[in-house]
């Protein structure tokens, strides 16, 4: 019954302690593991200071029953052996010396352990009381078991020396031996409750002081260490409650240079990526429901313009040839955003083979030879392009070609498009340059292949695009094992390379 008390006892006070604030459990714990070092030492103190006491009240006791066994035999021995009285008195008060200088009962006893001469039986002015006979130690008979043990040498005990004393006492004992035999026995004896008590005592009081002094700044500095190292767990808390509702905004301050300053740091760059992310992301829904209303919009109105009539059968082509590039437009954005999803999933496998990398250039920029006569650009490089093989995967170097050249056609107005193709034994470089723009600043070049990143944002919805096709490029690329850049004076002129290694990363071989 007591045992299921207990325990339903330890789980309500852990379930309790559980639940409560990281700040308290730590300061809970730390004062717990605080207060039981302090008793531990306190413990070991406590048996330190009774060993210590022990061992010096008993080489005190001893030495003091040596030296008056000592002077008690030169004195009976000795020319006051003829006077009696004068052996007694003398005796008598240097047993009264001792006794109080070590604050013992010192006391001597003949051979049959009957108490003779002690400290209580000579008065202040040096006579002999009761003759002789003292009211205190004449009951006293020490046991033979006793006497024959301090027959021995030099005797130590502590208890009750055989029923002597009712109470544990400390006693030293010693022989008197006077022409070889023995006369007596000198015992040094003391109360170890009453003498150990106030020599504990004193010793607790100044550990508690000590202790209670330690336990102040140790609480303190436990406080203030358990204050310190929750807080920015507390601004990580705080902050992440905001991201959760959408404010990517709030910041934790960064202390020190250690694990946790190093995991605030993590902490802040991961808010900087989710906020940049979450900008895209509400720039993609943007840039994509305008890219997917607005084809929608105008293929809508014209096959609506041509079934009702609307639009003269004349005129019929030409719109619908609006409605074919509008169508293309949204299966190029489909693609990618397909693309995109397949990247993301890690399902985008290359499947290299051998072929032409000149010609696959050769063939895109046919695709877009209407709208470079229209927008009267200038091709330049083709006629120095000479059959170049690689091994890639051909449909995704496509989108890599194709989206680059489009990027270019988009944004160049009576202007030059350039292209070249180097290959060396070890890699294959195609750059594609294109003027009459308006350029890349250096701060935005660094974010071109980011995902929904758009340069000329104030141009967005007239360039056509979701800012997703430099991002892919830059997927594939690196997927063949090669990398891709873009160069800018910022004004004049924009260049996109991208190098590929002649044998891409885990290929086989197939010649297309």
């Amino acid at each position: 019954m007591r045992d299921g008390k207990l325990k339903a006892f330890a789980r309500k006070a852990y379930h309790k302690f559980s639940h409560q604030s990281l700040f308290v459990k730590y300061f809970s714990v730390f004062l717990v593991i605080v207060t039981i070092c302090f008793v531990a030492l306190g413990v070991t103190l406590g048996i330190f200071v009774t060993n210590y006491w022990s061992n010096q009240k008993s080489v005190l006791l001893k030495e003091n029953a040596r030296s008056v066994a000592q002077s008690t035999a030169e004195v009976l021995s000795s020319w006051l052996r003829d006077e009696p009285q004068g052996s007694v008195v003398f005796i008598c008060n240097n047993l009264t010396t001792i006794s109080e200088a070590i604050d013992a009962d010192v006391f001597m006893c003949d051979p049959d352990g009957k108490v003779i001469l002690c400290k209580d039986l000579l008065s202040s002015d040096l006579v002999v009381r009761n003759d002789g006979v003292c009211t205190i130690h004449g009951s006293y008979q020490v046991p033979q078991s006793v006497l024959d043990e301090v027959a021995k040498g030099s005797y130590y005990a502590s208890g009750t020396l055989d029923g002597l004393y009712d109470k544990t006492h400390l006693a030293a004992a010693e022989p008197v031996v006077v022409s070889g035999q023995i006369a007596g026995y000198i015992f040094a004896v003391e109360p170890m409750s009453i003498s150990f008590q106030g020599y504990f005592f004193n010793a607790l009081r100044m550990f508690a002081f000590a202790s209670l002094l330690a336990l102040c700044i140790g609480f303190a500095v436990i406080y203030l260490f358990t204050a310190n190292l929750v807080r920015p767990l507390k601004e990580m808390s705080k902050a992440t409650k905001a991201y959760a509702a959408g404010d990517f905004s709030p910041r934790v301050s960064v202390r020190g240079n250690d694990e946790l300053s190093e995991l605030m740091e993590a902490f802040n760059r991961m808010a900087a990526s989710l906020s940049l992310q979450e900008s895209s992301r509400r720039s993609f829904v943007a840039n994509v429901s305008h890219e997917l209303k607005t084809p929608m919009t105008t293929i809508g109105g014209f096959i609506d313009g041509i079934l009702d009539g609307t639009i003269e059968p004349e005129r019929q082509n030409h719109y619908l040839r609006i409605v074919s590039d509008e169508t293309k437009r949204l299966s190029r954005l489909v693609t990618s955003m397909l693309n995109m999803s397949k990247i993301e999933a890690g399902e985008l496998q290359l499947q290299p083979k051998r072929f032409d990398l000149c010609r696959e250039i050769f063939d895109t920029m046919l695709n877009f030879e209407q709208i470079i006569d229209r927008k009267h650009i200038e091709v330049v490089g083709l006629d120095t392009l000479r059959p170049t093989y690689i091994f890639a995967d051909r449909d995704m170097l496509h989108q890599v070609i194709y989206n680059l050249v489009d990027n270019a056609v988009k944004f160049t107005e009576n202007g030059t498009i350039g292209v070249a193709v180097e290959q060396t034994q070890e890699n294959t470089t195609v750059s594609i340059r294109n003027t009459g723009t308006t350029g890349i600043s250096s701060e935005e070049l660094s974010r071109v292949f980011e995902r929904f990143y758009k340069v000329d944002k104030s141009r967005s919805y007239d360039t056509k695009g979701a800012g997703l096709g430099l991002y892919i490029c830059k997927t594939i690329i690196e997927m063949h094992g090669g990398t891709i850049s873009a160069q800018s004076d910022g004004s004049e002129y924009v260049e996109f390379s991208f190098t590929l290694p002649n044998v891409p990363p885990s290929s086989g071989e197939t010649v297309a």
